[in-house]
């Protein structure tokens, strides 16, 4: 039975000091949720925009029973190379920036709130395709894509996910500073094989929060400044 899925989970740019990295930021409050994806995700992403100046690689992890995020990041912006590695830490509202062959960790204050991945009533069914072919068995993928506006009606999106388990596959949406975002996603599996990735390092905790940076919030991360 065809089910009303959205992936709720909007993966947006954050410019932190000159350089970018992918954030999934969850948005629910324009949204009703009526069930949950998954709670505990693991896989890959890639992620490129409309001018062409920005591209990421990234691995996540995503655990929503200890509302956590990590992501490792290699991309490319302007014909520049950056890697990063953050964990996102919403119940404490503490993202960390960390370099394990430095051994250091900047702790950065987290805006946003955290809320489960879910499904939207409120989502609009485009279409139900078969991703590959329907010739033989395992040659295809079920997926449901959906659109809708952006908050604020700052522009529009459009996300594609499983039929069955709601897991993403795409999701598209327009931006003032790139045009439209496109990420992909792929190698995702239910679980984590390593939970301890999404505690800090041991050289984290004693990290003071940054006085120079301006806590992350949803209006303010495409325009992040130095």
């Amino acid at each position: 039975m065809l089910k009303h899925l959205f992936w709720q989970c909007f993966p947006l740019l954050i410019l932190h000091g000159n350089q970018p990295f992918v954030c999934c930021v969850i948005i629910s409050h324009i949204f009703l949720q009526i069930t949950e994806s998954p709670p505990l995700l693991s896989g890959a992403l890639t992620a490129s925009t409309q001018n062409e100046k920005l591209w990421v690689y990234a691995k996540y992890l995503y655990d929503a029973l200890g509302q956590r995020m990590r992501l490792f990041e290699f991309g490319n912006l302007d014909n520049q190379t950056f890697t990063y590695d953050f964990l996102l830490l919403y119940k404490e509202h503490v993202m960390y920036e960390i370099n394990h062959h430095n051994r250091t960790c900047k702790k950065i204050p987290l805006k946003v709130d955290f809320q489960p991945l879910g499904i939207s009533k409120d989502a609009s069914l485009l279409g139900q395709v078969i991703v590959g072919s329907s010739s033989g068995p395992g040659q295809g993928l079920l997926v449901n894509t959906w659109i809708g506006d952006l908050p604020n009606k700052e522009g529009k999106y459009m996300s594609t996910v499983t039929e069955f388990g709601c897991i993403p596959v795409s999701v598209a949406f327009q931006t003032k500073q790139y045009g439209w975002m496109v990420f992909s996603y792929f190698n995702n599996i239910i679980g984590i094989s390593d939970p301890g990735l999404l505690n800090p390092p041991s050289f984290c905790p004693g990290a003071d929060a940054s006085t120079d940076e301006e806590p992350i919030g949803f209006f303010s991360l495409f325009h992040r400044k130095n």
